[in-house]
């Protein structure tokens, strides 16, 4: 079990703003921030020995929403607002696999709406399209209670059966389209936007 909990003011906004703002090159610390939180998404969605958790208690923005969904299971606090899109940060495309992990979970038409309609999201709706799978009360976000949850998940005797699906359920994804070209395409607007 892995539990990916972010902080507690914000869980991701996904590139580095601050770096990317500060930086001699915009451009050229904008395509680096986003090949690294690629890779970062990239090694979530291959972890197959185990069941990962993303638990996001702070609000999340852009890529840190997608970068979230990368996860097997997302949990988030019921005080959060998600921002699902990237629209609003210079009209851009976004990256961190969400082609392939959005439409997975919420289904294409409901993918097309999220990403072009530029609006919060709260979890009630994030609970009706999938994008998160528990909704934590304030008590439930602490850290003793999300060890809890997590020893309990863990001991679940279907466990072992979810990593044998989870893993199958990868090779079979990749067999139809890699990882590696949903990058590849999303990286070629991004540069674009760059």
């Amino acid at each position: 079990m892995l539990l990916l909990t972010g902080g507690r003011d914000y869980w991701s906004n996904g590139v580095h703003l601050a770096e990317i703002e500060a930086a001699d090159s915009a451009a050229d610390e904008s395509w680096r921030n986003i090949t690294a939180i690629d890779d970062l998404a990239r090694a979530i969605i291959e972890t197959t020995d185990r069941l990962v958790v993303s638990v996001v208690r702070g609000n999340p923005g852009a890529g840190g929403v997608f970068l979230s969904l990368a996860a097997d299971e997302v949990w988030a606090s019921d005080r959060i607002v998600l921002n699902p899109h990237y629209k609003n940060m210079g009209n851009l495309y976004g990256s961190e696999y969400w082609t392939y992990l959005l439409p997975r979970r919420a289904g294409a038409a409901n993918a097309a709406m999220i990403t072009q309609c530029r609006l919060p999201m709260g979890m009630a709706e994030a609970g009706r399209l999938g994008i998160v799978d528990r909704v934590l009360t304030a008590r439930g976000a602490a850290t003793d209670d999300l060890v809890k949850l997590a020893a309990a998940l863990a001991s679940d005797p279907d466990y072992a059966a979810r990593l044998v699906d989870k893993r199958r359920r990868r090779a079979a994804d990749e067999a139809e389209k890699p990882l590696e070209a949903y990058r590849n395409e999303e990286l070629r607007r991004m540069r674009l936007n760059f």
